[in-house]
């Protein structure tokens, strides 16, 4: 099933209705959709690199949006479902540590969510359950995302297509070595 979800989602780039097939790729991905809207971006890219900005802009928008719907699906089957079961159990007042430990930290994990491999809805849903401040959801989704999007265009538009590879199979590595060794540089002027 991914294969043919993959597959499709690559016949939108040649598709003369790219754009509106790349926005509701992002806007899915970010609350449901198991394919990245890079997938479709690069080959967009490649064969429009003038409209490399245009086309990171339609997906910054689309997967912004699509959060949106994830911190809702989060924020309202969290209440009509799972809070209840929680309730049932005894157990609500875990979640609502739990809540308060992630809301702590939500706009660091929505900003490493939002550029490394991790899935992002994971964090769209889970911040809507926890009841992330929807201000700070929006602005770390706007950032990552943006980040994600624009360096991505943006190397492609200069390199095109002998970047390709280095972007499909190490960009997400690079993006999670970055923020780890940003994690760390800041632990180290806090605690040393």
């Amino acid at each position: 099933m991914i294969r043919r979800l993959y597959d499709w989602t690559i016949s939108l780039a040649a598709s003369p209705h790219a754009l509106w097939g790349l926005a509701l790729v992002a806007f899915l991905e970010s609350s449901v959709f198991p394919i990245p809207p890079d997938i479709l971006m690069i080959p967009m890219i490649i064969a429009a690199p003038s409209r490399a900005f245009l086309i990171a802009g339609v997906a910054l928008a689309a997967s912004v949006t699509g959060g949106m719907l994830g911190y809702f699906i989060g924020w309202g089957a969290f209440e009509s479902i799972g809070r209840p079961v929680l309730e049932f159990y005894g157990k609500d007042h875990a979640f609502d540590e739990f809540a308060t430990r992630y809301n702590d930290f939500g706009p660091w994990a929505v900003l490493i969510a939002g550029v490394t491999p991790f899935p992002y809805k994971v964090i769209t849903i889970l911040s809507g359950s926890t009841g992330l401040h929807f201000g700070i959801f929006m602005i770390s989704s706007v950032v990552a995302r943006g980040l994600r999007f624009f360096i991505v265009a943006g190397l492609l538009w200069k390199f095109g297509e002998p970047i390709r590879d280095f972007i499909e199979r190490r960009l997400g590595l690079m993006f999670t070595i970055f923020v780890l060794l940003l994690a760390g540089g800041f632990y180290v002027v806090k605690y040393l």
